[in-house]
């Protein structure tokens, strides 16, 4: 699907990736960086995603209200995003507009103010962030089962990280994390769109090639999570009406081969999820097993699963939403008793071949924008290479009964998973 993506690498260790698309004239400029919450330490999490907020805060060559209005005025639409593995920023915009982009992140990745002032306001908007996600249920229930989960990993943390370092984390906190970390060495640039890709080169250097190496950054010994060492059930509770149950089992990293047999696994229990992060279509997940088990027989509200792509082994979860009047338990033992089922090779191979389907149509529903093309060339070369992209189908078609069976006898024990559950707070009568 990948097949026309061109590589080439600058002197100073710039990976570049070009894919020319010409049915529009658009381009998605995208320049990731291998720094998120994985890359922090205790005392400073969060400090990524603060970063993030502060590259939107200018540069001498492009001040804090010239950024907007550079990518606004052309019609143009950008952004940036913080995760596990990476941090992200994003620039779709008319094709002969292409240079603003350019220019714009070239800039910023040596030459962002980090104003002393700007670090304090925006401290202010980060830690009110942080209060606000507490009250969102599923934050404060993947928070819990996060940290019960992992036991010295960083992916135990929230990306926003933890309120006392919010308010501890200084300037030169921030300005350091940023000298450390974006650097042309540690980042890709992807670029999807109508252009030459020769000419597009030529720009490229021209921009970037003088950028100085600084070395690669400093990145702590981190040791990978291969179980969840114990079973466990944490129960949270905070505001809203509605319980949520969250059962998370250790996952495989994106370059396991087990991760594309998880992602069919998961389209077999609870319908195909996505890893695009802009979406491009949906399929219905009424044929999954636990959709039947769970939402035909009015026991959930509604049933999904999530598995993400990353460095280290992450996590696999099933959440069950559900009334606060139905049993908890039951919904725990009809998802355990669905799992142990398979695991018992109740599975035919016509169940398995429609997952694996569903699972490769959502996928090319995911792949078809220019920004979805980009974006899957820089994502998959955080944790693999852009090749991983390449491959996605192929490994989706190889995957047989054998190998479900073994997936779900490896990954979905009993014995090795935290149960989460979200509780409302009983509402007091007045």
């Amino acid at each position: 699907m990948n097949s026309l993506v061109k590589k080439h690498v600058l002197e100073n260790g710039l990976t570049i990736l070009t894919k020319e698309i010409h049915h529009a004239s658009l381009i998605s400029h995208w320049v990731w960086y291998r720094v998120g919450s994985r890359n922090e330490v205790a005392g400073k999490t969060g400090v990524s995603h603060w970063v993030e907020h502060m590259q939107f805060k200018g540069t001498q060559k492009y001040p804090i209200n010239v950024l907007d209005a550079a990518i606004s005025k052309v019609g143009g639409f950008w952004n940036a995003m913080t995760y596990l593995d990476w941090t992200t920023y994003y620039e779709t915009l008319p094709a002969d507009k292409a240079s603003i982009a350019i220019d714009l992140e070239a800039d910023r990745m040596v030459n962002s103010v980090f104003d002393q002032k700007e670090t304090e306001l925006e401290r202010t908007v980060i830690i009110s962030e942080r209060e606000g996600n507490e009250n969102e249920p599923m934050f404060r229930l993947s928070e819990a089962t996060r940290s019960a989960a992992f036991d010295q990993h960083p992916y135990r943390q929230q990306v926003i990280g933890e309120m006392q370092d919010l308010r501890s984390i200084s300037r030169d906190d921030l300005y350091n994390h940023y000298q450390q970390h974006y650097t042309p060495e540690n980042a890709v640039l992807a670029i999807a769109g109508d252009f030459n890709t020769e000419d597009l080169i030529k720009e490229l250097t021209q921009k970037y090639a003088d950028i100085p190496v600084r070395g690669k950054p400093p990145h702590n010994k981190i040791t990978p999570e291969i179980t969840i060492s114990k079973s466990d059930q944490i129960t949270v509770e905070g505001p809203g009406d509605t319980v949520y149950v969250q059962i998370s089992y250790r996952a495989p990293k994106a370059t396991d081969d087990d991760f594309f047999v998880l992602m069919v696994l998961d389209s077999l229990l609870t319908g195909p999820a996505s890893l695009s992060m802009f979406g491009g279509g949906s399929i219905s997940n009424k044929t999954s097993r636990l959709y039947k088990k769970l939402v035909e027989n009015n026991l959930s509200v509604n049933i999904s699963g999530g598995l993400q792509a990353t460095i280290d082994p992450f996590l696999y979860d099933i959440l069950a939403i559900i009334s606060p009047e139905k049993d908890v338990q039951l919904i725990i033992k009809t998802i355990t008793e669905e799992i142990d089922r398979i695991q018992n090779n109740s599975v035919s191979q016509v169940e398995i071949n429609r997952a694996i389907k569903q699972a490769k149509a959502l996928f090319a529903y995911g792949s078809e924008s220019i920004t979805n093309q980009a974006f899957w060339m820089g994502y998959s070369s955080m944790f693999a290479d852009h090749t991983w992209f390449d491959t996605y189908i192929d490994n989706l078609e190889k995957i047989t009964k054998g190998r479900i069976l073994s997936a779900a006898q490896k990954y979905l024990d009993p014995n090795h998973r935290i149960i989460g559950i979200y509780r409302p707070l009983q509402k007091e009568n007045k």
